[in-house]
């Protein structure tokens, strides 16, 4: 490490340590932030996954500015979470640094360690193997350790499900090829129609959940991140309205007012103009 790497560490340390002092003014009794005084984890936690969502939307964006605040609002959260925890005697922030230091050296052995060539696949089996291991050691003495462990339930439900499909398959339970899981999307779709035609909402919810299920199966063999497919989905089809909005404004007409034929025309011809253009 030159001079320069250590002038640049500083600054960082010195920065949080600011960050530090920060939160601790505002949690403070006496003088704080009335709106910081009364949170909680759980009423922050949804503020850390929004932050993480725009950490993702500055990095989907290109926006290196944008993306250099939103880190900082969720490093933010990580002072948030451990000014709270210091309050109750549980952690401190150089507890939550020390935690993901450790990891890292344990994870990866080939750098700290033996400093052995390794390919990337190589390091991703390495790591799993690891993470096992860890898995284990926090199971013992409770519920039977599981390939599912460790999978948040607080992730969003198609993120979700991709991390425990990978670890279910994992241990063989998957289908091997696309073919399988578009057979499988047939039988969900009809037992969708068949709940519809039952008249019972829970049945129709449960079966829809299952149809979502195989859908993020699909685009996991084919390599696809469906959380990332879906947000590009949600993009397109928030540009596609827009300019049909747009569209009929400048035919003089109120999109609302439109019959849904109308409106379908306006959604092909965007369509046709993004082809075209």
């Amino acid at each position: 490490m030159d001079h320069s790497d250590t002038s640049r560490h500083q600054r960082a340390a010195d920065e949080f340590v600011r960050l530090l002092e920060i939160m601790d003014r505002l949690r403070d009794p006496e003088g704080g932030c009335p709106w910081d005084l009364e949170q909680t984890f759980h009423t922050i936690a949804p503020y850390t996954i929004e932050e993480a969502y725009e950490v993702a939307d500055a990095i989907e964006r290109d926006d290196k500015s944008d993306l250099r605040e939103e880190l900082g609002d969720l490093l933010f959260q990580v002072a948030f979470h451990s000014r709270m925890a210091a309050e109750e005697g549980a952690f401190e922030a150089a507890d939550v640094a020390k935690a993901i230091n450790d990891k890292m050296i344990r994870r990866h052995p080939h750098v700290f360690e033996t400093a052995d060539d390794r390919s990337s696949d190589e390091q991703v089996i390495a790591w799993e193997v690891v993470k096992a291991k860890e898995r284990e050691a926090k199971a013992k003495g409770k519920a039977p350790a599981s390939a599912l462990d460790g999978v948040a339930l607080s992730l969003p439900a198609l993120l979700r499900a991709e991390k425990l499909q990978k670890r279910a398959a994992r241990t063989g339970f998957d289908w091997t090829e696309a073919d399988q899981i578009f057979d499988k999307l047939e039988e969900e779709t009809a037992e969708v129609k068949e709940a519809i035609a039952s008249g019972d909402p829970g049945a129709v919810q449960d079966e829809i959940g299952d149809l979502l299920f195989v859908v993020a199966n699909l685009a996991r063999r084919l390599s696809v991140d469906p959380e990332v497919a879906l947000r590009q989905a949600n993009a397109k089809f928030e540009r596609r309205f827009r300019a049909m909005e747009q569209m009929a404004g400048q035919r003089d007409q109120a999109f609302d007012q439109l019959d849904l034929e109308a409106q379908e025309g306006l959604w092909q011809a965007v369509k046709k103009t993004e082809v075209s253009g």
